[in-house]
């Protein structure tokens, strides 16, 4: 998906350089050679990702890190050109200038401040068949690490864990995508990190997790990269719910937790709107009707799946990101997301059930956060009568 998006992004940055330039000429304005250089080699940045993917023998942490920044690069320098040029169309070139150098610092902020600033929402969920012993019950969600695109994992991680262990919650859930390549981006200072978040921790595995997208899968086999990460998981003393569920138990009263694991034979549709769950039979089997459900799931597309078992009072997902950008004008707000999610971020019911999207905390294709920032949840289970 990467190299058709690097594909997309060569044509407008070429087409509008090129109009620009004809432009000038039939004027009789010169323009630098330098400025046309600068416009070769930035239009060029996608190319230059791709090229490196497709002629490397493995997609390493240091190629996709690479990877990453000529994206944001590209993001940064082509773009506010083509505001430019949009402005200059309707005769406004002073405010293309202003608009372009405004896109720029915006690009920057969120490739720094925008990517590492954490946000806590806090979600009240009331529900008549939460048992009594649960009221006030607190979880807090993470999602979406990809520990192996973090910039500076150890400031990172380190005020990841601190905030969580701030709020004190009574369990913390992660809804997937803890690595982004392979399990040995789990290494010894990561899972030292991870570690610090106090309380019972509770996972599932999400698309990356699987190895998907080692490309020497015959030294790295997708099964052992699998494995790997859930043994890592579970020697940091996190408990990997794979289709399975668990009871929580306060006083006499329990609810029910169940994890939904990504079945790797959705791997290549892991964006289709509508996916197959054939585990959920096996997954909920033995939970009594009146048990209050909560469920983690990687991808909300299964949403509707969950709940037509009866299950899944509360569904925690994660998987989209907001596509790391998101314009928050009112509400939710709007994100290129919604092209491909009917849901993508936040809050969403229907009758006594609700799904939430966590944003993440990670990213992936560029280091960059804007509008969709950095998330942890606060979930607080409230009994009503």
């Amino acid at each position: 998906m990467l190299y058709t998006l690097a594909l997309i992004l060569l044509l407008p940055g070429v087409t509008a350089d090129w109009f620009h330039l004809r432009r000038c000429k039939r004027r009789g304005r010169p323009v630098a050679r330098w400025i046309v250089a600068w416009m070769a080699v930035t239009n060029l940045l996608p190319a230059v990702m791709m090229a490196i993917g497709l002629l490397s023998r493995d997609n390493t942490t240091r190629l996709m890190a690479v990877s990453m920044w000529l994206l944001w690069a590209w993001f940064a320098t082509v773009l506010p050109r083509l505001f430019c040029y949009l402005f200059r169309a309707v005769r406004l070139p002073r405010t293309g200038y202003v608009a372009a150098v405004l896109l720029t610092l915006l690009f920057v902020w969120g490739a720094t401040r925008g990517r590492t600033r954490l946000h806590v929402n806090r979600v009240e969920i009331a529900s008549e068949r939460i048992p009594e012993a649960f009221d006030g019950f607190r979880i807090a969600q993470i999602s979406d690490l990809h520990v192996g695109t973090l910039v500076c994992p150890e400031r990172e991680l380190r005020r990841l864990a601190d905030s969580i262990n701030t709020l004190r919650p009574d369990a913390v859930v992660f809804t997937g995508d803890l690595v982004n390549i392979r399990a040995a981006e789990l290494d010894d200072r990561t899972m030292r990190l991870l570690q610090r978040i106090e309380g019972p921790v509770w996972s599932v595995i999400g698309n990356h997790d699987l190895g998907t997208y080692i490309k020497d899968s015959l030294r790295f086999p997708m099964e052992e990269n699998l494995r790997e990460v859930i043994a890592r998981q579970r020697q940091m003393g996190w408990r990997v719910l794979n289709d399975t569920t668990v009871y929580l138990r306060r006083a006499a009263d329990s609810i029910s937790l169940t994890g939904l694991g990504f079945d790797p034979a959705l791997r290549k549709r892991r964006h289709d709107r509508h996916l197959p769950a054939p585990q959920l039979p096996a997954a909920y089997a033995g939970i009594p009707e009146t048990c209050y459900n909560i469920t983690l799931v990687h991808v909300p597309q299964l949403w509707e799946q969950i709940i037509a078992t009866g299950h899944g009072d509360l569904t925690l997902a994660g998987h989209v990101h907001a596509m790391q950008m998101k314009i928050r004008p009112w509400g939710r707000g709007c994100s290129p997301a919604s092209w491909l999610y009917p849901r993508w971020s936040g809050r969403y019911d229907m009758g006594r059930h609700t799904l939430y999207i966590n944003d993440g905390t990670g990213y992936v294709a560029y280091p960059m956060r804007l509008g969709a920032w950095p998330e942890i949840t606060l979930f607080t289970l409230k009994r009503c009568a």
